[in-house]
């Protein structure tokens, strides 16, 4: 794991909080939920958390993988666990604003059952072609496409993901007609892409960036307006379709009624792991953005933005997961 220093390195932890009486927090072992199987970019970001966590705070912390439902199945255990600051959580924007509107009983509403605490870092998918395919850049891609109804098919990691939900809303931006194949997870959508099966499909930097610069795939654009830090060579797709920013984002959380002193303590820590070397190498393996700081008291407010800004690109795209 990359981790050229710690937190602890970088800064003193912070005193433990007196919880009820002569406890403190943290004074046992702390369990990490990742909605994801290992070996994800979400699990990389959550097994460098946990490390960071227990150099930090002496303290053991174990992840817990449990993937499954769009990130619901953890946000489900997570929200039924004690809110004593011993389960935390890492959900995404699947979790918090797209699973529950894409599911007609997602039997969780993330944004009362769970305690938001920090913005952790922000997913920058890339569209990426086949070698084969004839066009170098967004412009060519565009009249390819257009001057070719139904015949180029794309891949994504599943219905409802986002994947699938930002090509679904560049289609209708540029009314072209493209067949999506679905997959489940994105390694087997990336051997169909890498051998031309499927012509083209957004995927996350820690895909695109080795797959890139070693030619086996092109870049056309990337989904964020902001030029990527990460491969910034790769133009954002808003250079040639005005209007199209989208990204994904990495949360930390915890369930509903979290006591203060802990979420606090915990936002802290995340501020100050964001300023590390530590934090900034993780970010480059993983293939992610590093996200800006958000109050807690701010969080809320944010998925509420999160939410209302998704709704019409999940109704327009038609996908469902149920």
């Amino acid at each position: 794991m990359v981790c050229t220093h710690s937190l602890a390195q970088e800064n003193k932890p912070q005193s433990p909080t007196l919880l009820e009486g002569s406890n403190t927090y943290p004074n046992k072992t702390i369990k990490l939920v990742v909605p994801f199987i290992p070996g994800s970019l979400v699990d990389v970001m959550g097994r460098a958390l946990a490390e960071e966590l227990q150099n930090a705070w002496k303290t053991s912390v174990v992840v817990d993988n449990k993937a499954g439902a769009s990130t619901l199945l953890a946000a489900k255990m997570v929200a039924s666990s004690a809110a004593d600051g011993y389960t935390l959580f890492l959900p995404t924007v699947t979790t918090f604003s797209m699973a529950p509107q894409l599911m007609s009983k997602p039997g969780i509403d993330p944004a009362k059952e769970l305690t938001p605490i920090a913005k952790l870092a922000v997913t920058n998918l890339y569209l990426t072609i086949h070698p084969s395919f004839p066009a170098r850049n967004m412009r060519e891609w565009i009249e390819v496409v257009r001057k070719n109804p139904g015949k180029f098919s794309y891949g994504s990691s599943g219905n409802g993901s986002p994947q699938h939900i930002f090509m679904e809303i560049l289609k209708k931006q540029l009314n072209l007609d493209i067949t999506h194949i679905p997959y489940k997870g994105s390694n087997s959508g990336m051997v169909d892409l890498l051998s031309g099966q499927v012509d083209m499909a957004f995927i996350d930097g820690a895909l695109a960036g080795p797959n890139i610069k070693s030619g086996s795939l092109i870049g056309l654009g990337s989904s964020m307006s902001k030029r990527s830090t990460l491969l910034p060579h790769v133009p954002p797709i808003s250079d040639a379709v005005p209007g199209f920013d989208w990204s994904g984002w990495l949360a930390f959380a915890g369930p509903a009624n979290m006591p203060a002193p802990v979420v606090e303590m915990l936002a802290d820590f995340i501020k100050r792991y964001q300023a590390t070397p530590a934090y900034a190498a993780i970010l480059e393996k993983g293939g992610i953005e590093p996200a800006e700081h958000i109050k807690v008291a701010d969080m809320p407010r944010f998925i509420q933005n999160e939410n209302k800004r998704w709704a019409p690109a999940i109704k327009a795209s038609g996908a469902t997961v149920d």
